[in-house]
């Protein structure tokens, strides 16, 4: 079965439509991924100031291709204002990230009438 990758993301409250505008810029940039399945941003409604990034992968080896090619890529040399060239970089919006690694060992989807 599947992976799932969840990024905890500390988002200060002065950052929260810096970190959503850049993910909606970031336009389709894992969907054409090898492996990728699912993508969600999660925002916190109350009692955090944690962001939650959730990605599932059809393998490891599948999200492990996507960071060392695609994210790794889109993190150095760009995201918002232009690909790398001497531009400078913008500055994080999160202030603390941990990756959270679970495999799939069950699911269910909504049944059909």
């Amino acid at each position: 079965m599947s992976i799932v990758k969840i990024n905890a993301l500390t988002v200060p409250a002065e950052q929260r439509e810096v970190l959503e505008r850049r993910f909606a810029s970031r336009a389709g940039a894992v969907e054409s991924s090898d492996g990728f399945e699912w993508f969600e941003l999660l925002r916190p409604v109350e009692g955090t100031d944690q962001y939650l990034v959730y990605t599932r992968w059809r393998s490891e080896e599948d999200f492990q291709a996507w960071m060392e090619g695609p994210m790794k890529a889109a993190h150095q040399g760009g995201g918002e204002g232009g690909a790398g060239g001497g531009a400078e970089r913008p500055k994080p919006a999160a202030s603390a990230s941990t990756v959270w690694s679970f495999e799939v060992v069950q699911q269910a989807a909504p049944k059909k009438a």
